[in-house]
């Protein structure tokens, strides 16, 4: 069906990565997990933190 092999990037549940290559794909496991634990009110706060941070980082590089 396909004319290359596969070659698969996996995040998150490792089981995907494991059954694939027990079928012989080529898989890269990549231990992910969404910011905050998937707490989007508390990811944003870190979001906003960063950025102040950021700013606050650029305005002493500019000085």
């Amino acid at each position: 069906m396909l004319s290359k092999r596969l070659k698969i990037v996996n995040l998150g549940l490792s089981i995907f990565a494991e059954s694939l290559e027990e079928r012989g794909v080529s898989v890269v496991q990549v231990n992910w997990k969404p910011p905050a634990g998937g707490d989007l009110r508390l990811a944003e706060m870190i979001r906003r933190i960063r950025n102040i941070n950021q700013s606050k980082l650029d305005d002493v590089d500019a000085s």
